[in-house]
């Protein structure tokens, strides 16, 4: 049987794990076409952080029908496509988690939840998923460095909760080939001996995709 050509690479990680530097690295080292966040053109985000309660069903909604139109592009194209965060990571972690510390109502999570699992049955698994695992320091770290001001809001415990539903995923992910990179101890936008040591485990990983 002829082996699926491999056309879409995805980086998965909490917030400030620094999924959208290693995707732009590593879409130049490969000439991969990188699909990023939206986060600039958000129409929800900033209200979000100051009243999360009320704009968490609109936010969602907006992020997955967002990562389903890059999902759909990806499927025409014909280039290997990086995307900066999964579909999935929306549904298992972010909406669970503010389900659970009661920022989303349970009718509209409940609803997020039943539109989620009738997409998921319409779209491929990415052939590889790369996740950048971080611990809570290096990312209150890493946001703290990017300045961005909506950010300013983000608590500590919505960052570790966050991680939890993160680690979870991933520990029973059986969708496809996974890479979990540990950047605790790493700096590969500064290190070029890092960026290599990522590289190398893409290689090895991607070796039998192609």
């Amino acid at each position: 049987m002829a082996k699926k050509k491999t056309k879409h690479i995805a980086l998965a990680g909490n917030i400030g794990a620094g999924k959208t530097t290693l995707t732009t690295m590593l879409a130049k080292h490969y000439k991969w076409t990188p699909h990023f966040e939206d986060v600039e053109r958000n129409p929800y985000l900033v209200d979000f952080y100051e009243d999360m309660h009320r704009w968490s069903f609109n936010l969602q909604i907006y992020f997955l029908n967002s990562r389903l139109n890059q999902l759909l592009d990806i499927r025409k194209g014909t280039e290997i496509v990086i995307q900066d965060r999964t579909i999935y990571e929306d549904a298992y972690i972010f909406a669970p988690n503010l389900y659970e510390m009661g920022l989303m109502p349970k009718r509209d999570f409940e609803n997020y939840s039943t539109f989620f699992q009738n997409l998921k049955t319409m779209i491929d698994a990415p052939d590889l998923l790369i996740y950048l695992k971080a611990s809570i320091p290096k990312l209150v770290d890493q946001i703290q460095k990017r300045g961005r001001d909506y950010e300013e809001n983000i608590r500590l415990d919505y960052l570790k909760r966050l991680n939890e539903f993160y680690n979870k995923w991933i520990d029973s992910y059986t969708d496809g080939p996974l890479l979990v990179v540990d950047v605790d101890n790493m700096d590969f936008a500064n290190n070029e001996e890092d960026f290599a040591d990522v590289v190398r485990r893409i290689e090895a990983q991607i070796h039998g995709l192609f």
